[in-house]
């Protein structure tokens, strides 16, 4: 692609790393007309598709940005439906932090290569998700069972989305996905009772299933009335072993994710986003 100017192809690639779509220069609004001819026109840089929103870029420079603004101030005035924005780089950078792509400067975090998922696009599928489960269990009591330690962040955003009266109870357990021996450990079983409860067990990330397969057993052997899985992330590419996923956020690629509760040697759990991290980020 080619750029008028450096900020333009800054502003592209915070786009393209956070994963929101975008268009160059895609429309121009005619501004001063002289009967059919157009006298004055007004292309702005970027549209932003996800956000219905137009981005036109400047710089610091009074008269461009007195020039930009008379610009913006007569498309505004004739095409009331269109959503624009004037954008320094700091307003640009405070814009993409107010709906909820993660930091405000990407350089804040150097080991994550993109972005999965948004803090945005996380919100709206978790509320699709708890309003999914709410149907599904109405006129039921569920007992909500967390995987420790990276589901609950997931996890209480996924109940406040419900509208259902939850038992919460958690367990933690020695061993991850991936791990290809060897019994799991269970290192905090379940307090409450679930014998002829409904269960709706939460896991942030299934990846080989073997673990996720072994924790299924146990509650099993509590006979439950009804045992479901809701994960937030399903890493389809590694599965070893056939498990049932009921309820599904994301599907992500054969990569090391981390944010959002996921956490690589405890670090980056408390990102607002789901991202890749740099492979020599794993050392």
């Amino acid at each position: 692609m080619e750029f008028a100017h450096e900020s333009e192809a800054e502003f592209a690639r915070i786009l393209d790393f956070y994963g929101i779509s975008w268009l160059y220069e895609p429309s121009s609004f005619p501004l001063r007309r002289k009967g059919e001819r157009i006298l004055e026109a007004f292309t702005p840089d970027f549209f932003l598709p996800d956000l219905n929103l137009y981005v036109e870029l400047t710089t610091l420079r009074q008269k461009l940005t007195t020039e930009k603004n008379r610009k913006v101030r007569l498309l505004r005035e004739l095409y009331p439906q269109v959503n624009i924005k004037l954008l320094n780089r700091r307003d640009y950078l405070r814009l993409l932090a107010k709906y909820g792509y993660g930091p405000p400067d990407a350089k804040k975090v150097p080991e994550i290569d993109r972005v999965l998922a948004s803090a945005r696009q996380i919100q709206r599928r978790v509320a699709e998700l708890g309003a999914q489960i709410s149907r599904d269990y109405s006129g039921q009591a569920p007992v909500a069972v967390g995987i420790l330690k990276g589901v609950f962040f997931f996890m209480a955003d996924l109940l406040r989305h419900t509208s259902l009266p939850v038992s919460v109870d958690f367990m933690a357990i020695s061993s991850y996905e991936g791990d290809s021996g060897g019994a799991v450990k269970i290192l905090k079983d379940l307090d409450l009772s679930i014998t002829d409860q409904h269960v709706l067990l939460v896991e942030d990330i299934v990846d080989t299933g073997m673990t996720l397969n072994r924790v299924l057993e146990r509650l099993r052997s509590h006979r439950p009335a009804s045992l479901k899985v809701c994960a937030l992330l399903d890493k389809r590419a590694r599965r070893l072993v056939d498990v049932p996923l009921d309820y599904v956020g994301f599907e992500v690629p054969d990569e090391f994710v981390v944010g959002y509760g996921l956490d690589y040697q405890q670090r980056y759990r408390n990102l607002p986003f789901i991202g890749v991290l740099k492979q020599e980020a794993l050392s």
